[in-house]
């Protein structure tokens, strides 16, 4: 392998991102942004790396796994690269803003960094988007986050979006009531194998079997849910869910909405409504959030989190602005005259150049001759 292959090798996950993608990706996330706060949402920036006690406390706690660690030099404590944002969002909601008044609407974007990828997202290193809620435990709460997120996708250009909704802490607290092996329950519904389901036998079998077939249409799901309202956990979840859904159809009619009652994975810190958000025919999720509660403060929080990487590939490719090609000292006035009209105009360097040829080399596709921008040659 040549000296100049080699330095270019990167880690597996790991990707260098050349124009006009950068550009565009900076863009997109400045929308995203723009848009939360639009919202009232404010942005925030955590820094890229913590103490490790820090970044995986509370809600962090499932993000261990995930985390790359290393020492710093400086204080000999052990430390993190973020591998999510939304735990260091519940740290500083819970610390620096604990004073802040409630609801506190929160907004961030940036790189995280994971230990592996998964087979739907191989990439390590991504960039991240969103929005946390923070002090309200109310159906409100949860339709406003699924409805800020849904239509930040839909303002950057996101076509054929689509959400499921979930409630992780359902199943386990079905068989809690009904008395079912809550492993032996999670292993059989994670894949959805319904003649496992069928093994576990006593009362809980036909109620977690009848879970997975209201995988679906939210309004058909709800009916399915609502014929077991004899099953406390059920009906709770049935009432809240249901709530949710009035809130959104008023603000979202005509978004696609699905319910699986039995969806836990991905959500480990998740402890009530939770979401997550497809676009037909793009690889992978376009993001996700849900409800939790704040370490140390026993309070509700409410977010989700939209992957860049996933999203880029729901939009168009992008192209390079219109690059006009300036001749050799073209004086400075007339220069900052085209940017201001929106141009990229490239200096020539070269005295020598013919106009044409290098407006080709620099990926041009236009020349300012006589005082007038005209179409490069062919």
């Amino acid at each position: 392998m040549s000296d100049g292959a080699q330095r270019s090798l990167l880690p597996n996950g790991l990707r260098d991102v050349l124009a006009p993608e950068a550009a565009h990706e900076a863009r997109v996330l400045e929308d995203l942004l723009a848009h939360f706060h639009g919202y009232g949402y404010d942005r925030i920036e955590p820094p890229l790396v913590e103490f490790e006690d820090n970044l995986l406390d509370g809600v962090g706690s499932a993000m261990g796994p995930h985390t790359f660690r290393l020492m710093d030099p400086v204080s000999q404590r052990m430390m993190g690269v973020r591998a999510d944002m939304t735990p260091q969002i519940a740290r500083i909601a819970a610390t620096r803003l604990h004073k802040q008044p409630r609801p506190l609407r929160l907004a961030y974007g940036g790189s995280v960094l994971r230990v592996s990828g998964t087979q739907l997202r191989p990439e390590r290193e991504f960039k991240q988007a969103g929005c946390e809620l923070i002090g309200v435990d109310s159906p409100d709460a949860d339709a406003e986050a699924i409805e800020v997120a849904a239509g930040a996708l839909r303002h950057i250009g996101v076509k054929a979006l689509s959400v499921d909704i979930c409630v992780p802490t359902l199943v386990p607290a079905v068989c809690d009531a009904l008395d079912v092996d809550l492993s032996a329950a999670l292993k059989a519904l994670d894949v959805k194998d319904a003649d496992a389901v069928d093994a576990l036998g006593g009362e809980g079998a036909p109620v977690l079997k009848a879970l997975l077939a209201a995988s679906g249409p939210a309004v058909r799901a709800i009916e399915m849910l609502n014929g077991f309202a004899h099953v406390r956990p059920i009906a709770d979840a049935a009432a809240r869910l249901t709530a949710v859904l009035d809130c959104l159809s008023r603000a979202m009619p005509d978004l696609t909405v699905t319910v699986d009652p039995v969806e836990r994975k991905g959500f480990e810190y998740q402890q009530g409504v939770s979401f997550t958000f497809f676009a037909r025919g793009v690889r992978g999720e376009l993001g996700r959030g849900g409800r939790y509660r704040l370490a140390g403060r026993d309070e509700a929080g409410t977010g989700f989190t939209l992957y860049l990487d996933s999203i880029l590939r729901a939009m168009p490719v992008p192209v390079r602005d219109a690059r006009v090609l300036l001749p050799w000292r073209t004086p400075s006035a007339e220069a900052a005259r085209l940017r201001e009209e929106g141009w990229v105009a490239v200096a020539t360097l070269d005295a020598g150049a013919a106009p044409d040829a290098e407006a080709k080399r620099l990926g041009c596709t236009h020349v300012y001759q006589d005082g007038k921008v005209v179409e490069a040659a062919a």
